[in-house]
């Protein structure tokens, strides 16, 4: 086991922000996305009500057009944070997401909230993609994975937390008031940056806007066998989180009846990824990031069958949805931060677009997995149970295929 001891762990190209501070503001700058949707998910049926729209998977789309706003964001901000530094291009977007949320909170339709919607997931791209490159510009290898396994035990406590504050703000107020919080939130987090978060991207390792520079850098990407595969396979693994979240507040409440209630299954269940994280930033270091995320992968497989066998044989029960949710959640944290970590360990001299053309890949991959299972929900578990197993078989299967068959083999660590 590997204890981090954070006073050794004061990278140069962070200063002045010792590492607990650098993991907390990484984090926070994070969090705006998860932030953004799981917070939505207790107003989903005021909205439909002040807005007229009885469709429940219509409204689906409040978090979907998000999402498709952060994955389209991604494409470009990487170039961009590339060219210009990190700094810059992370205030744009930051400012964009506090202003979206006012255009959000003064909405008076839903396709002005939709819009507003989608800026704020452009807004919160430029975090994802930033945030991402940041930490590799100060950590490779191992210490990528482990530093975004601690960001991501601290970030997560955000959704843990999001649907009963956002059930916490429905009963003393109007939806509209979830965007006055994600407003003030996401200004708290812009001058915190702006006031202690260094450039890490020094000038002489800046690249060009020209086009062939950046399709060079898009092509270096996209044909690293290791990058792409591990993009395809983050994929999958998100989308099936994608339509837990995008159906979560229907199952809860039609499915198990639990009403107002849900936010606190739903925060119980999220657990799982903070514990995650946790674990795997104290193993990373002696056991290797291929080691944990495809012994987690082949977890979530069998997780995936015993759930879609309990609901083809009517077995599931509130406690068993639970127990499985929870340990799709735990495999989650493990797979995700390593698999990040794995496709931008070929890419540190392109880490802006590298990043960019990763979360572009698995943000938008996501969404289509999530949309569809989520538009096929019908009352019943079974369309979510089935793709959750689908999914899960294929994103093993990318691993498998990239690693030519040596699961769980460590490599030659990169320093």
């Amino acid at each position: 086991m590997t204890d981090i001891n954070a006073d050794a762990w004061v990278s140069s190209t962070h200063r002045p922000m010792r590492f607990p501070e650098f993991v907390l503001v990484i984090a926070s700058i994070m969090a705006l996305n998860p932030l953004a949707m799981d917070i939505m998910l207790p107003s989903l049926p005021d909205i439909g009500a002040a807005f007229r729209i009885s469709d429940a998977n219509r409204l689906q789309t409040v978090l979907s057009t998000f999402l498709l706003g952060f994955g389209l964001g991604q494409f470009i901000i990487g170039p961009l944070s590339d060219r210009f530094g990190r700094r810059p291009v992370l205030l744009l977007g930051m400012s964009m997401y506090c202003a979206a949320s006012v255009l959000a909170i003064l909405a008076p339709s839903f396709e002005t909230l939709l819009l507003a919607r989608a800026l704020q997931g452009l807004g919160t791209s430029a975090t994802r993609v930033i945030a991402t490159s940041v930490v590799r510009d100060c950590f490779p290898g191992r210490r990528m994975a482990s530093v975004m396994s601690l960001v991501t035990m601290v970030f997560i406590a955000v959704p843990v937390v999001a649907p009963a504050i956002g059930q916490t703000i429905m009963l003393l107020a109007q939806w509209r008031g979830i965007f006055i919080v994600l407003m003030v939130y996401g200004f708290a987090a812009l001058i915190w940056c702006a006031l202690r978060l260094p450039e890490t991207l020094p000038v002489s390792e800046r690249r060009s806007l020209a086009l062939g520079d950046v399709l060079s850098a898009y092509r270096q990407t996209i044909t690293n066998r290791q990058t792409l595969g591990y993009a395809l396979a983050a994929g999958g693994v998100i989308g099936t989180l994608f339509a837990f979240v995008f159906t979560a507040q229907q199952v809860f409440t039609e499915i198990f009846h639990l009403g107002h209630y849900f936010p606190l299954a739903f925060a119980a269940i999220a657990v799982g990824v903070a514990i995650a994280g946790f674990m795997n930033s104290r193993f990373v270091g002696s056991l290797g990031m291929r080691v944990i995320s495809h012994g987690a992968l082949v977890g979530y497989v069998m997780v995936a069958a015993v759930m879609l066998a309990a609901v083809r044989f009517d077995m599931m029960t509130l406690p068993l949805f639970m127990v499985l949710s929870a340990l799709m959640m735990f495999a989650f944290g493990l797979v995700f931060s390593n698999f990040t970590a794995l496709a931008m360990e070929p890419q540190g001299h392109i880490a802006g677009t590298a990043s960019s053309l990763y979360g572009t890949i698995t943000t938008l991959l996501g969404i289509g997995i999530g949309t569809i299972i989520g538009q096929d929900y019908d009352g019943t578990l079974m369309p979510f149970a089935t793709g959750f197993f689908i999914c899960t078989l294929a994103a093993l299967s990318v691993v498998a295929i990239v690693e030519k068959g040596r699961l769980f083999t460590p490599h030659k660590m990169v320093n």
